[in-house]
């Protein structure tokens, strides 16, 4: 996530299309391809251009198997070495830090070492129980979840006293029942349950902060 310090940045961009348009081609009605536009450079800083990275971890195709994400945004799907496709996106877009200085995942153990197993749990804690529909998808569920999908305590790890509400410290009122439901649209253990990109544009949080 960037942010823009320097507004002239933008405002040259507005300047420069407010003369010369640059192409475009509209697909739909709810689809326009534009060209790419060059943004200079912040007056007083030395950074360079943004740069789009990770290309490597890219997948073509609809379905895949193998770790990706990084580990404090990884799916369960991708935790449990079930197949995985582009809703585990959708997942990521959930745990990002838009709001909170902090992450909505913690995934360590007592020691400060990094746990698979701590993470599911603080999943556990924020969704409930996952349906057997998605435990039986994977012979992995089975070293924390038992056959009638209970938490096993795997390796003495409890279910931590932790809740989206709490979490969501920075709105109230309205705006946070709303970005709760926005958040929990996302945040589901079937991934044929999470949102769709195209149905999120449509949530009514974004709704109002992008009206």
């Amino acid at each position: 996530m960037l942010t823009v310090a320097d507004p002239s940045v933008l405002e040259a961009v507005e300047a420069s299309e407010s003369q010369n348009l640059l192409p475009r081609k509209v697909i739909d009605d709810a689809r326009t391809i534009y060209s790419s536009h060059v943004l200079g450079l912040p007056k007083d800083s030395l950074w360079g251009q943004p740069v789009l990275c990770d290309f490597g971890e890219a997948r073509v195709g609809r379905r895949h198997k193998g770790l990706v994400q990084p580990e404090l945004y990884r799916a369960p799907e991708v935790l449990f070495d079930m197949e995985w496709d582009s809703s585990i996106d959708v997942w990521s877009i959930a745990t990002l830090d838009l709001l909170e200085n902090k992450h909505l995942f913690n995934a360590l153990d007592e020691d400060g070492e990094t746990s698979a197993t701590d993470h599911v749990a603080e999943m556990v804690a924020y969704m409930g129980l996952p349906p057997l529909e998605f435990l039986n998808s994977s012979e992995d569920t089975r070293n924390v979840f038992d056959d009638e999908g209970r938490w096993t305590s795997a390796g003495g790890t409890a279910i931590p006293s932790i809740t989206l509400e709490d979490s969501l410290s920075a709105l109230d009122g309205d705006s946070k029942r709303l970005l709760l439901s926005f958040v929990r649209s996302m945040l589901r253990w079937q991934p044929e349950q999470r949102k769709k990109a195209s149905d999120l544009l449509k949530d009514p949080w974004l709704a109002v902060i992008l009206p």
